[in-house]
């Protein structure tokens, strides 16, 4: 009977002391619905730009993606996005996307075909600024022990 009891302890401390994910949080719907469409992302900058380079979203060089057009659909959070830069290697995938009510947006870069379930890989950046026009993704990279921003600024198409 002890053990039946301190099992149950256990499992009861084992569950309440669960963390939450970002994906599991509530969505901001709001948000979502005022990103609906296509966008470009105007300009990509960080302190020290001049003296170091980052490869965003494992895909490029940041500056690669000054240009890229992406499309955000809100109701069932999928789109596309494309890199443009004719002095980059081309680039386009098909992704997916949500915000949360943090003010987080979660995104998943797919291969064609493949489904966002089978994707485990994604990226969380914080989003800011937004209005009818224009939005800022905001990335937090490590540069020599030091947390940097990098912000994508998008302008709506």
């Amino acid at each position: 009977m002890k053990k039946i009891i301190v099992l149950a302890t256990m499992a009861i401390l084992l569950f309440a002391c669960k963390t939450t994910s970002v994906t599991s949080t509530k969505l901001d719907r709001p948000s979502q619905v005022a990103i609906k469409g296509n966008w470009v992302i105007s300009s990509v900058t960080y302190p020290g730009s001049e003296y170091i380079k980052v490869n965003s979203f494992q895909i490029a060089d940041s500056k690669c993606f000054e240009g890229s057009t992406w499309k955000f659909i809100s109701n069932n959070n999928k789109g596309e996005m494309a890199l443009t830069n004719r002095s980059c290697p081309a680039f386009s995938s098909p992704i997916t996307w949500f915000v949360n009510r943090k003010g987080q947006f979660v995104l998943k870069i797919l291969d064609a075909g493949e489904k966002a379930k089978r994707v485990r890989d994604g990226y969380i950046l914080n989003m800011a600024n937004q209005t009818d026009t224009s939005f800022q993704l905001i990335d937090q990279i490590n540069v020599g022990g030091k947390l940097t921003d990098v912000v994508y600024q998008f302008q709506k198409n």
